[in-house]
């Protein structure tokens, strides 16, 4: 259980600190080794460091400041704006970004039929076993994480510069902790499981 209860997510990076390569492969060897529903694997991992990562980041603060302007943004989507700009500070200081594509379905905002939702949300939590897998590994081998939602405000302006026609499920960022969280608080286990028999 200690993995499990060492993990935190970090939002504060070392400047001086490296993932290497090897750490980062073995992270995304984690992910591939993740259950998936039907074993359709829909996942795809594209690693952003350097000025890359700069350029992507430029993308998604564009979407971000769209987004502010927009007269159509519902209310509730439009008070996510300030979590969204954090966490761009964040990725700015992590020294790797991961984006994660769900390669089988498109627009996150779009409706789709009854059926297809079926599918989508099966991929949906295969890929976030993914993701944890990617948390725990970078956990044992001593990488700060964290698991990002937000590039949401962003996603036609970074699947644009990314040149894919999927949907972009979020992104991981990676790097040496500058920090050490307390834990967050956890419901009960009374509170959250029901035992039947």
């Amino acid at each position: 259980m200690d993995i499990y209860t060492k993990r935190k997510s970090i939002r504060k990076y070392k400047t001086d600190g490296e993932v290497t390569k090897e750490q980062l492969t073995e992270i995304l060897e984690a992910a591939r080794c993740a259950p998936s529903a039907k074993n359709r694997q829909p996942w795809k991992f594209v690693v952003y460091t350097g000025n890359a990562k700069k350029e992507i980041l430029d993308c998604m603060e564009r979407g971000i400041e769209k987004q502010k302007k927009s007269l159509f943004m519902p209310k509730k989507f439009k008070n996510g704006m300030a979590s969204a700009d954090n966490t761009l500070r964040i990725m700015r200081e992590a020294p790797v970004i991961v984006m994660v594509l769900n390669t089988h379905s498109k627009d996150p905002l779009k409706s789709v039929f009854a059926g297809r939702r079926i599918t989508e949300i099966h991929d949906s939590l295969s890929i976030g076993a993914a993701i944890e897998n990617m948390l725990l590994k970078a956990t044992e081998l001593g990488v700060g994480s964290l698991w990002i939602g937000n590039t949401v405000y962003a996603h036609k302006e970074i699947t644009e510069y990314m040149q894919v026609n999927c949907q972009l499920a979020g992104a991981v960022a990676f790097g040496i902790a500058d920090e050490v969280p307390e834990g967050r608080p956890r419901k009960e286990l009374e509170e959250i499981v029901e035992f039947k028999s």
